[in-house]
């Protein structure tokens, strides 16, 4: 209750006086997302965020990216540093991962979601520095040392592999990418998919945001990877690669995150 009321007094103070609780319910690490209703925006959503850097994150990819999207994202209505929230628009619907869908609908879900994510890596101009797969190299490396004794020599020399491997297809134009694309995110509602949770979102390689996809989702689902990539675009022989190196990438993640923090090892 105590986490309803830090949110409700937020959205009555950054924007209707008058705001009711709707319902609450678990965002990422520990945080929490209230849905309230509004007299003039309808049902928003109340977002407190876990950093000031996943707070500015998100607040920059609403601000500069996420208006490409139209109506098939929510919209920022407000923000404060302190503590760092923001209130969204509510998306009305299911995350895609709790549908039961016939085949053709779902197709077609992923079809949307295809353009979706073409739609936002377009949001802005290629950039070509800083060098991104030498900023991967470098966190593989913190990661490493996350994991600790979870991860073999071996494995720790395959990574680095992988690693260097990708270091030598530089340069490679980094766009603004979600990072977080998965069917958790995508909003299901009447046959229209929506796009939400842009606190990861930033300029990175456009193929490493599809690793999630490439991995947990189309190895059991081809078809559903050809819906996609039918308005996403055909991938390239570079983008197949980065996808592999930056799959050793996530799966190194994962596991140090399982292992939990180190101590002296740096955020």
């Amino acid at each position: 209750m105590a986490d309803v009321n830090v949110h409700l007094a937020l959205c009555q103070r950054l924007l209707d006086a008058d705001a009711k609780p709707v319902t609450s319910y678990p965002g990422h690490a520990g945080t929490r997302v209230l849905r309230a209703s509004t007299a003039d925006h309808g049902d928003v959503i109340v977002k407190i965020h876990r950093s000031l850097e996943r707070h500015h994150q998100e607040v920059h990819a609403y601000r500069t990216w996420v208006p490409a999207l139209g109506d098939r994202a929510p919209r920022l209505l407000a923000t404060t540093d302190d503590p760092p929230a923001i209130v969204i628009t509510a998306v009305s619907g299911v995350p895609l991962n709790g549908r039961q869908l016939d085949p053709e609908a779902e197709q077609s879900a992923y079809q949307q979601a295809g353009q979706l994510l073409r739609t936002l890596h377009a949001a802005g101009p290629p950039r070509l520095e800083p060098d991104w797969t030498a900023w991967l190299a470098e966190r593989a490396e913190y990661w490493i040392h996350q994991a600790g004794d979870r991860i073999t020599a071996a494995r720790r020399a395959d990574v680095r592999a992988h690693m260097q491997a990708l270091r030598d297809l530089a340069p490679l134009p980094a766009l603004p990418c979600h990072l977080d694309f998965m069917p958790r995110n995508l909003i299901y509602s009447d046959g229209t998919v929506r796009l939400i949770d842009f606190e990861h979102t930033r300029y990175d390689l456009p193929a490493r945001g599809l690793v999630r996809l490439a991995t947990r989702v189309w190895p059991h689902r081809p078809d559903l990877r050809a819906s996609f990539l039918q308005t996403y675009g055909q991938l390239s022989t570079v983008d197949d690669a980065v996808l592999e190196h930056c799959a050793h990438f996530d799966n190194l993640t994962s596991l140090a995150r399982q292992a939990g923090p180190r101590r002296g090892a740096d955020s």
